[in-house]
């Protein structure tokens, strides 16, 4: 219903060629809408029929960054000292770097299910079934847990330990991480050969 906005833009401009300015706008924001909920389908479709290739190709990507990380063990400077201003931002970009809400995906879309589900299974499936309202409702208790978590870590280390001990007793905690990357990338790869 954008053409009553169309006619009210010729009509205050006294032009035509103002309506049919208004068009433009008008149609990139309907064509817009319509991809945001379209796309995401048809890119699940595209999912499902290339699983296996996107699959592999994904092992290998992670088995061949964590090799990276593993030969390139610097880490960036810039990532220790974010102002708090930016904090949220730097909280986003990282969490869709590491895919924290990619691991609740295949849970919420109920991949997860046995072929005969127990009691706390069938809970499960019956949570996950549910709605928009339980996507929402995931990922408030998941964010809501780092945060408790992470900060009684650092809560306590800031009051009691201090920075000295981080220092002193610091483990590489990149080399844990480009291992574990290699680990992950070798198994599903090694799962996604198979099938």
């Amino acid at each position: 219903m954008g053409w009553p906005l169309a006619v009210s833009a010729g009509l205050m401009q006294r032009s035509s060629r103002a309506l049919l300015a208004a068009l433009g706008p008008l149609a990139i924001g309907h064509l817009l809408a319509m991809l945001l909920v379209i796309l995401p389908f048809a890119l699940l479709v595209t999912l499902v029929e290339w699983q296996r290739t996107i699959r592999i190709g994904a092992s290998l990507l992670v088995i061949l960054f964590g090799l990276y990380r593993l030969i390139d063990r610097r880490h960036p400077r810039a990532l220790a000292r974010i102002p708090p201003t930016q904090l949220a931002l730097w909280s986003f970009a990282v969490a869709i770097a590491h895919g924290a809400a990619l691991m609740l995906v295949p849970i919420y879309l109920g991949l997860c299910r046995e072929a005969a589900p127990d009691q706390g299974h069938a809970a499960a499936n019956s949570l996950i079934d549910t709605s928009l309202t339980m996507a929402v409702l995931v990922s408030l208790v998941h964010a809501g847990a780092m945060i408790a978590a992470g900060g009684c870590l650092a809560w306590l280390v800031y009051r009691y330990l201090g920075l000295k001990f981080v220092a002193r007793s610091w483990f590489n905690l990149d080399a844990v991480w480009a291992l574990s990357l290699v680990l992950v990338g070798a198994v599903a790869l090694a799962l996604g050969v198979a099938t």
